[in-house]
C-alpha cells in the first residue's frame, strides 16, 4: 500500500501531468497557425475534381418525369432525363437540334387531316446504371420507352399536369378514361403493374412503336408546338422496370424520390432537406459518340457573344463536369455569403446586396477584381395588367369610350420608374405580349399606348368623356377598382404605385388586396375591374403567349387563363391560322395583325419582360442563362485549380484572436504548474 502512494512516484506523476499540459498548448498553438487551416465546408479530397456547387433554398417536390414542372423539381429531373429534342444553347431566336433522336423530324401530313412525326433513336443510349435491371444493372434505352412514358402521362392516377398539350395525340384522352373505368370495374386488373394494364388497353394509336429504335406519334390536326413539349421530361423514356421496382413497398423508395433516367448525370445523393448530388453517367451518349455526331451531346460552335472558352469547347463532348452538389440554403442573405466566399460557383444576386454588386447595369470593380463576371437574360415571360372586358364601365359593353379609357390608363404607366423603385432595374418594358427571344418579338416596335406620355393620356380621358378623370355622370372622379392577390406590405407599395399613376389623370382607383384564394374567387364570380397577372413561357413559341387572349381561353368561358376575357374573331381567326404554321414570313405578318388588334383594343397594358442576373465566379465558364426552365449544366466547366487557389485566398484564417486567447490561457496555466514542480523538488 505504501509503494503505490510513494512521494517519488507521486512526483512523477505530476511532473509528467505538467509536461503533457505544455505539450497540449503547443500543438493546440501548432494547430491554430497551420497553414492548412481552412473554413471550406467541402472534403479536400475533392479539391481538384470539376463539381459544380450550387445552393438550393427549396426541396424538390418529385422527380417523377411524368409530374414534376416546378423549378425545385427542373434542378435534378433536367439532369438525370434526357430528351429526344432540345435547345440549340446559344441561338436566339430558340431552335430545336436533335437529342436522343438522330434529327428534329419534320411533321408528315396524313389523308385525313391528321399529322405524323417519326422518331429515329440513335445508337448507344444507356440508362444510368440500376438496381431495377437486375444482375446486370444497365440496360440500352428502346422506342417502346417513349411510348410507356406518353401511356404514363395519359394515366389519370399518375396526375401529370400536361395532358391538354399531349391531348392533341390520337386517343390520348380516351386511353387515360378507359383506365380508369376498367380500374373501377375490375379490382384485379387495378392490381396489376401499370405496363400490363397499358398494354390490356391497347395503348393508344397516337404513340406506337415499330421497333426498338423507331416511334411515331400521330396528332389529330396540326400542332408544330408539339415539339416543344418532347424537349421537356415529361416525354422523357421512363424504364418500366423503375416503376415495378420502386413502389414505396417494404423499405423500397418511390419512384418520384428515385429517378432512373439518360440523361448526362444520375442521382447519387438524395438528401432533399440537406444535400443532393448529381454524378457523371459514364454510360451517357454524348460521352461515347464521335465528336460533332451528336449535337445535344456537342459542345456547338459560339455565337458573337462567346468567350475564349467558350471557343475552346466548341467540339468538346458532355457534361464536362464531373459532380454537381447542391446544399439546402432556406434564406439568400447566407447563401450569398457563402457564395462571395466561393463556396457557390454562380448565384443569383440578393436584393439587399444589389447596389454594392451592381453599378450602373454592370458589374460593380469590387466584384470585378475577384474575377467574376456578370450574365444576363431575359426571361421570356411577361408581366402586365389586365382588364375584365365583361365589366361594363372598362368593358367592351362601353364601346368606345371604355377602349379610349384602357388607352389612356396604358399611356400613363411609367414602367421604367417600376422597374428602377421595385426591380432594381431588372426587367425591358413590354411593347406587346412576346419577349425577346421569341418569334414575332421586334425589337424596333413601339406601341403608341405604351409609351409614356401623360398629355396623350390626359387627351385620350377628355375624349372618352372622363376630362381630368371626372365621371360627367356624378361630377366626380371615375371611381375604379384594382384587385391583386397580395397582402403584403412590400406588395401594396408596388400595386400602389400604378394607382398613384392613374390619379394623376385623376381617375380614383381604390387597391383592393386580397390573399390569393379570395382573389381566385372574385375572379370566378366575375367580381373585378382590374388585375396584374404575369405568364411565363412553358416553350418558346408566339402561340405560347398569344393564346392567353383567345375567346377559348376566356375565363368566363372555359375558366382559362384569358382572365382579362377579351373576344374578337378576327384575333381567333387570325390565331388559328398562326397556331398551325411554321416560322415564315406568312406566320410573321399574320402576328403583325394581332399585334395591332391588341394595341387598339388594350385589353392589357404590357409591362414589362422580366431579366434573370447571375453572377458567376471566374473559374466557372461556358454560363449563359437559357431564361427558359431548361437544362444548361452539362455545358458548364470548372477549373478547380483556380478555385482552389481564389478559396484559400479569400478565407484566410484570423489568427490572433486564438493566438491571444492560448498566450492568455498559457500565461494562467503555467506559474501554477512551476510552482507546484518547485515545491515538490
Amino acid at each position: 500500500m505504501i509503494g503505490l502512494f510513494s512521494p517519488t512516484k507521486h512526483r512523477l506523476t505530476w511532473l509528467w501531468g505538467g509536461r503533457l499540459a505544455w505539450a497540449v498548448l503547443a500543438l493546440l498553438l501548432l494547430g491554430v497557425l497551420a497553414p492548412g487551416c481552412s473554413n471550406s465546408p467541402y472534403r479536400d479530397a475533392d479539391e481538384g475534381l470539376k463539381i459544380l456547387y450550387r445552393a438550393y433554398s427549396e426541396p424538390p417536390k418529385t422527380l417523377d418525369p411524368a409530374v414534376a414542372y416546378s423549378t425545385s423539381d427542373q434542378v435534378i429531373v433536367a439532369e438525370v432525363y434526357d430528351t429526344l429534342v432540345e435547345y440549340h444553347y446559344f441561338e436566339r431566336p430558340y431552335r430545336l437540334v436533335a437529342g436522343m433522336a438522330e434529327a428534329v423530324p419534320s411533321a408528315e401530313a396524313l389523308a385525313d387531316g391528321r399529322v405524323r412525326y417519326t422518331f429515329r433513336l440513335r445508337s448507344g443510349l444507356w440508362y444510368a446504371e440500376d438496381a431495377c435491371f437486375g444482375a446486370r444493372r444497365k440496360r440500352p434505352v428502346l422506342a417502346h420507352d417513349f411510348v410507356f412514358a406518353l401511356r404514363r402521362v395519359a394515366d389519370p392516377a399518375v396526375a401529370s399536369p400536361v395532358t391538354d398539350p399531349f391531348s392533341h395525340l390520337v386517343g390520348f384522352a380516351e386511353f387515360g378514361k378507359q383506365l380508369e373505368a376498367r380500374r373501377k370495374s375490375d379490382p384485379a386488373f387495378a392490381k396489376l403493374p401499370a405496363r400490363e394494364q397499358y398494354d390490356a388497353i391497347g395503348g393508344f394509336e397516337g404513340a406506337r412503336a415499330a421497333d426498338d429504335t423507331t416511334f411515331s406519334i400521330t396528332l389529330s390536326e396540326p400542332y408544330p408546338q408539339i415539339l416543344y413539349w418532347f424537349a421537356m421530361n415529361f416525354a422523357s423514356p421512363v424504364p418500366h422496370e423503375a416503376i415495378e421496382t420502386y413502389d414505396g413497398e417494404n423499405g423500397r423508395p418511390a419512384f418520384a424520390e428515385h429517378p432512373v433516367g439518360s440523361g448526362p448525370f444520375r442521382l447519387t445523393t438524395y438528401d432533399k432537406y440537406s444535400r443532393m448530388v448529381l454524378s457523371k453517367h459514364e454510360g451517357y451518349y454524348g460521352l461515347l459518340a464521335p465528336p460533332g455526331a451528336a449535337p445535344g451531346a456537342t459542345f456547338p460552335e459560339p455565337d458573337q457573344k462567346a468567350t475564349d472558352a467558350d471557343r475552346k469547347a466548341a467540339g468538346s463532348r458532355l457534361p464536362l463536369l464531373d459532380r454537381i452538389e447542391f446544399r439546402l440554403e432556406k434564406e439568400n442573405i447566407p447563401a450569398f455569403g457563402k457564395f462571395l466566399q466561393g463556396y457557390y460557383d454562380l448565384s443569383g444576386i440578393a436584393r439587399e446586396s444589389f447596389d454594392k454588386v451592381i453599378s450602373e447595369r454592370g458589374l460593380s470593380t469590387e466584384m470585378q477584381a475577384l474575377g467574376m463576371s456578370l450574365s444576363k437574360s431575359v426571361v421570356p415571360a411577361v408581366y402586365y395588367i389586365g382588364f375584365n372586358l365583361d365589366d361594363p364601365v372598362v368593358g367592351r359593353a362601353g364601346g368606345e369610350r371604355s377602349r379610349l379609357l384602357r388607352q389612356a390608363m396604358s399611356a400613363s404607366a411609367d414602367v421604367r420608374e417600376y422597374l428602377r423603385l421595385f426591380a432594381n432595374g431588372r426587367g425591358i418594358p413590354a411593347q406587346s405580349p412576346l419577349p425577346p427571344g421569341i418569334f414575332g418579338y421586334d425589337e424596333g416596335y413601339r406601341n403608341p399606348y405604351r409609351t409614356l406620355d401623360m398629355e396623350h393620356a390626359k387627351g385620350l380621358l377628355a375624349k372618352a368623356g372622363y376630362p381630368g378623370g371626372i365621371d360627367a355622370k356624378t361630377g366626380r372622379p371615375l371611381r375604379l377598382t384594382f384587385d391583386v392577390a397580395d397582402t403584403s406590405p412590400e406588395g401594396r407599395l408596388r400595386f400602389q404605385f400604378w394607382v398613384n399613376r392613374w390619379r394623376q389623370l385623376g381617375l380614383d382607383v381604390a387597391l383592393e388586396a386580397t390573399t390569393y384564394n379570395k382573389f381566385q374567387e372574385k375572379v370566378r364570380d366575375g367580381a373585378y375591374q382590374i388585375f396584374q397577372w404575369g405568364w411565363v413561357a412553358d416553350y418558346p413559341d408566339p402561340e405560347n403567349f398569344l393564346f392567353l387572349l383567345t375567346t377559348g381561353m376566356a375565363r368566363s368561358e372555359s375558366g382559362g387563363p384569358n382572365t382579362a376575357n377579351f373576344k374578337h374573331s378576327e384575333y381567333d381567326r387570325l390565331f388559328g391560322a398562326m397556331r398551325a404554321r411554321e416560322n415564315d414570313a406568312e406566320r410573321l405578318q399574320q402576328i403583325r395583325s394581332m399585334q395591332q388588334i391588341l394595341e387598339h383594343e388594350r385589353p392589357w397594358i404590357e409591362l414589362f419582360h422580366p431579366e434573370d442576373y447571375a453572377l458567376i465566379h471566374g473559374w466557372l465558364s461556358h454560363v449563359r442563362p437559357p431564361g427558359l426552365s431548361i437544362p444548361t449544366v452539362k455545358y458548364h466547366d470548372v477549373d478547380p485549380l483556380r478555385r482552389a487557389h481564389d478559396r484559400k485566398a479569400w478565407n484566410r484564417p484570423i489568427l490572433w484572436p486564438a493566438l491571444a486567447f492560448l498566450l492568455a490561457l498559457v500565461a494562467l496555466v503555467a506559474p501554477g504548474i512551476l510552482t507546484y514542480y518547485r515545491e515538490r523538488q
